[in-house]
C-alpha cells in the first residue's frame, strides 16, 4: 500500500492505495464520492469524468497514484450539500437534460470545462466538447440545450 494525498472537492485527504487501483475505485470505495460512475471501465463512455487540476480526466483509467498531490473536482463539488445548484446543474434540470442520470456527472464535468475554455461556444463546439460522453437515454438534444442555456445565462450575467 502506498500513501497518496488528494484534494477532493476542496478537502485534502491522505489515503493508502494499491499501485494498481484506479482513481475511480478510490474515490467511490474509499472516499464515498459516488457521483463518479464506472460504466465501461475503459474511458470510452465518460461516466467517470472528473476534473484533475482543472482538466477533465477519466477516473476509470487513471491510476490513483498518478493523481497524488492533485486537486480533484467531482460533481459533488459543483454544488455541495445545502448549496444552490451550480448554473449548469440548474440548466440540466430546466431543459430536462437527464433521464436515468448515469451519464450526468460526466456530462456536467465536461460541459463546465468547455464553457470555462470557450465561454461563447457554438452548438457545434458544445457537441464536440461533449463527444466523449455517452448517453443512452436523452438523445443529446436536451443536453445541448442545457449547456447553451448555461452559456447564455453566464454571458448575460457578465454583460450586466
Amino acid at each position: 500500500m502506498l500513501p497518496i494525498t488528494l484534494t477532493v472537492d476542496g478537502a485534502r485527504t491522505t489515503v493508502e492505495v494499491e499501485p494498481r487501483e484506479t482513481l475511480a475505485d478510490v474515490l467511490r470505495d474509499r472516499l464515498g464520492v459516488y457521483g463518479v460512475r464506472v460504466a465501461c471501465g475503459e474511458g470510452h463512455c465518460g461516466a467517470c469524468t472528473i476534473q484533475l487540476d482543472g482538466a477533465t480526466a477519466r477516473a476509470c483509467t487513471l491510476l490513483a497514484v498518478q493523481a497524488d498531490g492533485g486537486a480533484i473536482r467531482t460533481v459533488e463539488g459543483m454544488a455541495p450539500t445545502g448549496a444552490p445548484l451550480h448554473p449548469l446543474q440548474a440548466a440540466f434540470v430546466a431543459e430536462h437534460a437527464l433521464q436515468c442520470g448515469f451519464c450526468t456527472a460526466g456530462m456536467l464535468m465536461s460541459a463546465e470545462e468547455l464553457l470555462r475554455e470557450r465561454p461563447q461556444a457554438s452548438d457545434d463546439e458544445i457537441r464536440a466538447g461533449l463527444a466523449g460522453n455517452l448517453c443512452r437515454c436523452t438523445g443529446y438534444q436536451g443536453i445541448v440545450r442545457a449547456v447553451r442555456r448555461a452559456r447564455d445565462e453566464a454571458n448575460e450575467g457578465e454583460a450586466r
